[in-house]
């Protein structure tokens, strides 16, 4: 309404996460909800407004909160108080200037991706893009029979962009502030759901539900279910669709580039592993280290690039943007290879970035705030295999000589400086780490291991 750029923030963040964000962004407001103003005070900007929203009752119940979490602080804007002194607007309400979403980077500090608004062409475009990986489209029934449960946080790009599509495609929307497995199945069964937006973690939970649990309930009402966000093993996929049937969908992309990829269930069965295809006007090639274009099976770096999504650049960092880009395509990290039809796979990260339940984590964000721990000579962060969320954090560190440093030393340290979830579920300790020759801790020998145990590569 306000021609102003959206900017969602993750609540889990740290005080000094959330204040760097909404210095880095420029923001000139800021909307919480009340329960989770009182965890950002310190971090909010001097002479920058702020509006509290009243606690939904869904999300107190959901997290359990006390009364006196979710009052509204004595001196605050009460939003809705404030929007009542204005009279509603008849016109049709001024177009955003575009988006602007953070995602975690290498450095440390996440990154504000910003994009300008679509043209004309590209919105059209992007209508059949979304037909096809959303599922928003005739083939599954009129809008106003769709119905769609919101499972992810809409701090994250994916489930913040699926909500909004959503929306615009007239589907009914329910969303689920925290995900359990048992209360989906109920909201299935009792609105009969059509579509859902998953991460593999989801599916994990719900194949560990008891089989009569599973078989409680009616879910013939799904027609599309789609997952993105962290690559999911074969024989959870295979489970899902053997449950659930030929309704389980899968893309590939990220929050630079959109969905680039896509794969329904018959391709998937027929194609085990793989991540999709190449959508309609995607460009999708594997580039060896030179940047040259790899022929089908040989292993590379992913780069990819769809036209009907506008281009965008890195909010403060021009120079990132200009790295980002190979081959005239956009570059997001990934190992992988194509083979002879054209379909897509996963095998490593080319930096060293952990997906752990569908968040993506930078383990140079852990190290830089261990080396500042005493006793602390060295460490290593890096992800594990995790049955539920497909990895976990681990943390190996090297304690200067003659200290005393245990796990719970580690953790309670960087739980006061980091948001939960990146806080390693498991803490080594070595005398010396190994070293490659230029003195770099050789990660990879650490997290092998590991890999090699459970039998996978990702």
């Amino acid at each position: 309404l306000v021609g102003a750029y959206p900017t969602p923030v993750n609540w889990h963040n740290s005080p000094e996460e959330a204040r760097y964000i909404f210095e880095d962004s420029g923001a000139k407001a800021i909307i919480v909800h009340a329960d989770l103003y009182r965890g950002i005070e310190e971090a909010l900007p001097k002479d920058v407004p702020v509006f509290i929203v009243e606690t939904p009752p869904e999300i107190i119940s959901a997290y359990g909160l006390a009364a006196g979490m979710t009052a509204l602080p004595a001196g605050t804007r009460d939003w809705e108080k404030w929007l009542l002194q204005f009279p509603p607007i008849k016109a049709a309400p001024a177009e955003p200037p575009g988006s602007m979403i953070y995602t975690s980077g290498t450095t440390g500090h996440p990154k504000g991706v910003r994009r300008a608004p679509p043209t004309a062409e590209q919105a059209a475009a992007w209508i059949g893009v979304i037909g096809e990986v959303m599922g928003f489209d005739k083939r599954y029934g009129e809008p106003q029979e769709m119905v769609t449960v919101v499972t992810g946080p809409m701090y994250h790009s994916a489930p913040n962009a699926y909500g909004l599509y959503a929306f615009r495609a007239g589907a009914n929307i329910i969303l689920q502030p925290r995900f359990d497995p048992e209360e989906l199945l109920q909201i299935i069964e009792r609105h009969k759901v059509t579509h859902l937006h998953m991460v593999p973690t989801m599916f994990v939970r719900l194949l560990k539900l008891p089989e009569e649990v599973k078989k409680k309930y009616d879910l013939s009402s799904l027609r599309f279910v789609v997952h993105a966000a962290a690559p999911c093993p074969v024989h959870v996929k295979q489970a899902m669709i053997e449950w659930w049937g030929p309704v389980i969908n899968e893309y590939y992309g990220g929050t630079e580039t959109g969905a680039v990829v896509f794969c329904n269930s018959a391709q998937y069965l027929a194609h085990p592993g793989t991540v999709g295809k190449a959508v309609e006007g995607a460009k999708v090639l594997v580039l060896d280290e030179s940047g040259k274009e790899l022929q089908r099976g040989a292993t590379g770096e992913i780069v990819c690039r769809i036209p009907a999504i506008p281009d965008f650049t890195y909010h403060g960092d021009d120079e990132k943007r200009r790295r980002a880009e190979k081959a005239g395509l956009i570059a997001l990290g990934d190992i992988g290879y194509l083979d002879e039809d054209g379909f897509l796979y996963l095998c490593d990260r080319a930096k060293d970035m952990v997906i752990s339940g569908g968040v993506n984590i930078y383990p140079a964000e852990i190290e830089a705030e261990l080396h500042k721990m005493p006793g602390v000579g060295d460490c290593a962060v890096f992800g594990i295999p995790d049955e539920e969320f497909g990895e976990s954090l681990c943390a190996v560190v090297q304690p200067q000589p003659g200290a005393t440093l245990s796990e719970m030393d580690v953790r309670a340290f960087l739980r006061e400086r980091l948001a939960g979830y990146k806080v390693p579920k498991r803490v080594e300790f070595q005398t010396d780490l190994p070293r490659e020759d230029s003195g770099k801790i050789f990660k990879r020998k650490l997290r092998e291991p590991y890999w090699q145990a459970a039998g996978r590569q990702i």
